[in-house]
């Protein structure tokens, strides 16, 4: 019988998924992305070699596996094959019989990389704080029936007469801003050839997946980004572009939603944030010296950007907001291991704003700036947890710690990973997550 298992990040992104992605990739047959583009940063470390993820799913790490970019993705051509390139050079397979494309998918072109720099600069103090690698514009386009596809750049006559088209578009805005005009020569000079290699990856992926459900074979769904960064349900309008919740799943893969078998959410121990946006729970003033601690000890710089990733504790309210939208299954928790070295640790399990607890979620993100966060404080276990495999290991406080998170988002805990590499992760053997795995 097929399973179709979804991954997402509960929180502002970077809870690990890359790991447990990988993790998990070995027991499914197909490994497929829904959404986003090379904003996305997955860092998987199998043995002495790491791997730094952007568009192709991390099921490219496993021999036979086949990996899926689906039509809710936006694809940089340029990007796409200096990862592809960058993967074969480490020995990974990287070919039209493992990889494929949608047809559908969005082409992410050097125009919108052009208009997301002048996006930032028009806003000013209120920028977003975006990659600016082009995302947001591209599916801009895409709403407004201006984008380019993938089927559509198989054409070069197409794909000649939209580049300067939209050029065209673009330049009026570049120009107000003095920036630098692009030339549509040079741009479909510098596409062509990368559509036309890519024309090998290209598929109808919606036949594709749905065809391999209907087979038997098991299909795991890799989100990108997180819950609070989705651009309906997160801090509005501090989000990515696309749909990064389980509901996004249907849409970007063309896949039914009565096929999806489970959610599994992947939550970090602590919260991380990158970029702008409110973060209720960010370590400042007294606390900087714990957060500098953590950032330093979970290595939390962007995969993508190289930016340091701002810290905060653990946001329970926030979390438990984010499971109610996916509908977790179970959930992982990740980077325990991080937390070793404190005394005490704080989660914050409520907001109060204007002297009144909220009931939801902030919708408005100047609100959620305005929140108070109400913190419980638990112990620390100042003790070793890293490479622990089994949950009766654990120190008393870190499983107790385990426990208490998960009572206050309401999702059972499936997984404890303990460390980067695959072996450092505690399965709960009765959870919903143990019963996935199974043959």
């Amino acid at each position: 019988m097929s399973k179709v298992i979804v991954v997402i990040g509960a929180q502002w992104g970077d809870e690990g998924k890359g790991k447990i992605v990988d993790l998990l990739a070995e027991r499914f047959d197909v490994v497929a992305r829904y959404q986003g583009g090379h904003n996305a940063g997955h860092s998987v470390k199998v043995g002495d070699k790491s791997y730094a993820l952007h568009l192709i799913p991390s099921g490219i790490i496993h021999p036979g596996k086949t990996c899926v970019l689906g039509n809710g993705m936006v694809i940089d051509p340029i990007a796409f094959f200096a990862e592809a390139d960058r993967l074969a050079a480490q020995g990974l397979s990287v070919t039209p019989e493992r990889v494929k494309v949608s047809s559908r998918a969005h082409l992410i072109l050097p125009y919108h990389r052009a208009l997301d720099h002048t996006s930032e600069e028009r806003l000013g103090n209120e920028k977003v704080g975006t990659t600016l690698r082009g995302i947001g514009p591209a599916y801009e386009d895409k709403a407004g029936r201006r984008g380019i596809r993938v089927a559509d750049a198989m054409n070069p006559e197409v794909l000649r007469s939209r580049i300067e088209r939209n050029i065209e578009d673009a330049n009026i805005i570049i120009r107000q801003y003095r920036g630098t005009e692009l030339k549509p020569a040079e741009v479909f000079a510098e596409i062509a050839p990368l559509a036309e290699r890519m024309r090998a990856f290209v598929t109808d992926t919606t036949h594709f997946i749905n065809r391999a459900v209907r087979e038997g074979r098991s299909v795991l769904v890799e989100g990108a980004q997180a819950t609070l960064l989705d651009v309906d349900h997160g801090t509005y309008p501090f989000v990515t572009s696309s749909s990064t919740t389980s509901g996004g799943v249907s849409s970007g893969l063309g896949l039914p939603p009565q096929k999806i078998s489970g959610v599994l959410g992947i939550v970090r121990t602590y919260s991380t944030r990158v970029g702008e946006g409110p973060f209720p729970t960010e370590m400042l003033g007294g606390e900087d010296e714990i957060g500098q601690l953590i950032r330093e000890r979970g290595h939390e710089y962007g995969v993508s950007t190289g930016r340091p990733r701002r810290c905060g504790w653990f946001d329970a309210f926030a979390t438990r907001y984010a499971a109610e939208i996916n509908g977790f299954d179970t959930v992982a928790l990740t980077k325990l291991d991080i937390l070793d070295a404190l005394d005490e640790i704080k989660v914050c399990v409520g907001y109060r704003r204007g002297g009144e607890d909220c009931e939801s979620f902030p919708a408005v993100s100047q609100e959620l700036r305005e929140v108070e966060p109400v913190y419980e404080t638990l112990p620390g276990w100042r003790t070793s947890t890293e490479g622990m495999t089994e949950l009766d290991d654990l120190p008393k406080a870190a499983r107790d710690y385990v426990d208490f998170i998960s009572e206050r988002i309401g999702v059972p805990v499936g997984l404890v990973s303990t460390g980067p590499e695959r072996t450092q992760t505690i399965l709960v053997r009765d959870s919903a997550l143990a019963g996935w795995l199974e043959p």
